[in-house]
């Protein structure tokens, strides 16, 4: 893509020179020239051109100015080098000029000024316009074209591309031709909606009738594929107009949206907030992976010097080109390699749909730990850095913590009262439910808080946080990307204490945290997820603690139970390999009405964790989800 720069008004400070004494040496007329060039002031310069003419300095800067068209906002940096060359009343003086070009390259070359002694001994440039650059003349001006290379991919984990060029169909209207307007809207609203795409049409009439009559107004971008659904209905429409463009586009608009971030058309905020660095017409990385590795995607941009001369007047007004002065090639982007798996991408998204909330599902290796899926419902990564009380799928590490310290076994039989009371606190499980005295794998299956409050002090102080941290949580994590490592709480109060023993007080975490670690447990190990490897993140946190082979082999074994006797049944029958989990309840304020949900667990070498924001029970949001996403893999 090329854009050309207009002729910009250049700002100059004005500088004060000595004039030249009768003994001053040419030298110094030219570093005056020089010095004068720059700041546009030339008073203490005498100039003359080839003829012998005088010429007043005052005319010398601006046909400075004019020769330099797109350049004049810019002066170049410019050094004599060494001394002149006399012979006799003629002297010659080779200069370096260095232009810097918007976006940072550099031309460089050399040129030559010419002075003549005057009878009074004063040294006086022989001013004309090949002095700014050997084939200038007068009239001429620099112009600039700026080339930009093709943005390179981001690609999945075998190495092909994920978002790329794709065919696009803006879709506008003309003002004039419209039949209509409110019922065009509501025409185009029901149209779009049929399409599975909801664009606020509000603005449209105001925008429209801004605009000229003839004139294109953006309604909405399709893609190629949505567009050919619904294009004879949209082309009966009278007054609306189709444009073919081509985007950078993931596979489907919901393909790991959050995390990829998208490609969009430069917006005024991100000229202004980076000068110099793009113009109208470049595309930019908006969010996510886009956004933090936009330089690399997108390369350096070509520039291209050109002489151009403009005649005539009005709209007879012509640009001729002359030369090509200068070529600088666009460095081409660099490709980004994630460790996505469009397989897996594709089912944790279709397992989103519908969800009516903010959700996210993150998928986990369970044997390197590398992230194979992310799924948000929004535009906001919640699968990275949500920051959230994960609930019930806590008793996991609070199972391995109490494991490790011997506080239970699998048959170490547990009451789970209907609620419990800690200093002056009451708790309750979800439904009302009581399960008497009951083996520890019973609480665990059936989800019992107040279970795990009894054995709340069997934690110790930091219990907890041990088993969290051997599972990553609270890591310092190098992932290229943003992400929650998590916080988990140690000692406190009583009903702190009580409160963290099945996920709540201060403990939050994020979706991510939580498969992770879930992979841990399925591992025996914890592994740092990744999910960028070109470039690879430095200093990737080292693998967790071996876990007790005893300890996780029993959370393995409730884990599978939570499925096959417990509060995940409904996932008993998916295909293929055993799956193994623990859902969640999350409150997140002082309502017990409102709630987190959640899921984690893993089959095969998938970990996974399901988080939906408001979601209620676990059992009618987050554990479809789950089971929508194993389905969609077999």
């Amino acid at each position: 893509m090329r854009v050309t720069y207009g002729v910009a008004a250049i700002v100059l400070a004005a500088g004060v020179l000595t004039a030249c004494g009768s003994d001053d040496g040419p030298e110094k007329s030219v570093d005056a020239f020089l010095s004068g060039w720059r700041s546009g002031n030339l008073d203490a310069v005498g100039f003359i051109n080839p003829g012998g003419q005088k010429i007043p300095a005052a005319d010398v800067v601006t046909e400075i100015k004019a020769l330099s068209g797109a350049l004049a906002t810019t002066p170049p940096a410019l050094t004599r080098t060494g001394e002149p060359s006399v012979t006799e009343d003629i002297a010659t003086s080779t200069v370096n000029v260095d232009w810097t070009l918007p976006g940072g390259a550099h031309w460089t070359y050399p040129t030559t000024v010419r002075l003549n002694k005057s009878s009074d001994d004063k040294w006086q440039v022989i001013w004309e316009p090949k002095v700014v650059q050997e084939k200038l003349t007068q009239g001429d001006e620099f112009a600039i074209e700026r080339e930009t290379s093709d943005r390179a991919p981001i690609l999945d984990a075998a190495g092909k591309a994920i978002v790329e060029s794709r065919p696009v169909v803006v879709v506008g209207i003309e003002p004039g031709r419209v039949v209509g307007m409110e019922q065009l809207v509501k025409d185009l609203d029901k149209i779009l909606k049929s399409a599975q795409v909801d664009v606020d049409l509000a603005d449209l009439p105001a925008r429209a009738a801004a605009a000229d009559p003839t004139h294109f107004v953006d309604v909405v971008t399709l893609r190629k594929e949505v567009y050919l659904k619904v294009r004879d209905r949209l082309q009966a429409l009278p007054g609306t107009r189709y444009r073919d463009e081509n985007r950078y586009l993931a596979p489907t608009r919901e393909f790991a949206r959050a995390l990829l971030g998208t490609v969009d058309p430069v917006q005024k905020e991100d000229i202004d907030n980076n000068p110099g660095k793009y113009v109208v017409g470049d595309v930019v990385g908006h969010g996510g992976l886009q956004e933090r590795y936009d330089d690399q995607l997108r390369g350096g941009s070509g520039q291209i010097v050109k002489i151009v001369r403009k005649s005539g007047e009005g709209t007879e007004k012509t640009t001729e080109e002359v030369a090509e002065v200068f070529r600088a090639e666009p460095k081409p982007g660099a490709p980004l390699k994630t460790t996505l798996d469009p397989k897996i991408q594709r089912a944790a998204d279709n397992a989103l749909r519908g969800t009516g909330k903010p959700a996210a599902l993150v998928a986990v290796r369970v044997h390197d730990g590398t992230v194979a899926a992310v799924a948000n419902t929004g535009d906001v990564n919640l699968a990275f850095d949500a920051s959230v009380p994960p609930g019930s799928t806590f008793k996991m590490v609070s199972a391995l913590a109490l494991l490790d310290k011997g506080a239970v076994t699998l048959d170490t039989k547990v009451n789970c009262p209907k609620n419990a009371t800690v200093d002056g606190r009451s708790y309750k499980n979800s439904h009302d439910m009581a399960l008497g005295n009951v083996p520890f794998r019973v609480d665990f299956a059936r989800s019992c808080n107040t279970a795990f409050i009894g054995l709340a002090p069997k934690l110790g102080d930091d219990g907890l946080a041990t088993a969290g941290r051997a599972l990553g949580l609270e890591g310092k994590w190098s992932l290229g990307i943003d992400a929650f490592s998590g916080k988990v709480s140690t000692g406190g109060s009583a009903t702190e204490r009580a409160s963290a023993s099945f996920g709540q007080g201060t403990t939050v975490v994020s979706p991510l945290a939580m498969a992770a670690a879930t992979a841990g447990v399925a591992r025996g190990q914890w592994q740092q997820p990744t999910i960028l490897t070109e470039p690879a993140p430095a200093e990737k946190a080292a693998p967790g603690p071996e876990l007790n082979a005893g300890s996780v082999e029993a959370v393995r074994t409730m884990m599978r139970e939570v499925v096959t006797e417990g509060t995940g049944s409904a996932l008993k029958d998916v295909p293929g390999e055993p799956v193994y989990g623990k859902t969640g309840t999350a409150e997140f304020d002082n309502n017990p009405a409102n709630t987190h949900a959640w899921w984690v667990g893993w089959q095969g070498d998938i970990a996974f964790a399901v988080f939906v924001e408001k979601g209620g029970d676990s059992g009618k949001s987050s554990v479809p989800v789950a089971e929508r996403f194993l389905r969609g893999l077999a």
